[in-house]
């Protein structure tokens, strides 16, 4: 049984333009670890040799991240200080937990409930970036 979010986005949303990106060590682990532990799903990747110059991860539920392998191109992108917030449905924040763990994510915040109602935990990957799940979708636009 999957853990990963299954909501389709909003018939409504508009195909993601905003894309948080970052840089890995060792990017195909961190590709590997992402789909294992919190169900993002690979869509592309251009790769020469051991470097991989792109890769997206989708958010089934909607959206998605972006990476690259470290290298030294003149981009200032540090590698392990990337932080990201990614909703769950309420009914799946416990399993995504348990698959996080179960896959060796560091949890570094247990199941919480925000004052503003959003069940959320965080979970650090093997990079050492963190990654924010909660139930929070958000302010909807008016």
């Amino acid at each position: 049984m999957s853990t990963a979010p299954t909501d389709p986005p909003a018939p409504h949303a508009p195909p993601p333009t905003v894309w948080p990106t970052f840089r890995a060590r060792d990017a195909r682990r961190l590709i590997a670890f992402l789909t294992e532990a919190f169900g993002f799903e690979q869509t592309v990747i251009h790769e020469d040799g051991d470097v991989v110059h792109h890769v997206e991860l989708a958010w089934p539920a909607g959206g998605g991240v972006m990476f690259g392998s470290a290298r030294n191109d003149g981009k200032a992108i540090s590698v392990g200080g990337f932080s990201c917030y990614v909703v769950v449905p309420p009914h799946e924040i416990e399993a995504l937990l348990e698959r996080a763990r179960g896959a060796g994510a560091v949890i570094s915040t247990e199941l919480f409930v925000t004052d503003y109602g959003s069940t959320d935990f965080e979970a650090r990957d093997p990079e050492g970036n963190a990654w924010y799940f909660g139930t929070y979708p958000g302010t909807p636009r008016t």
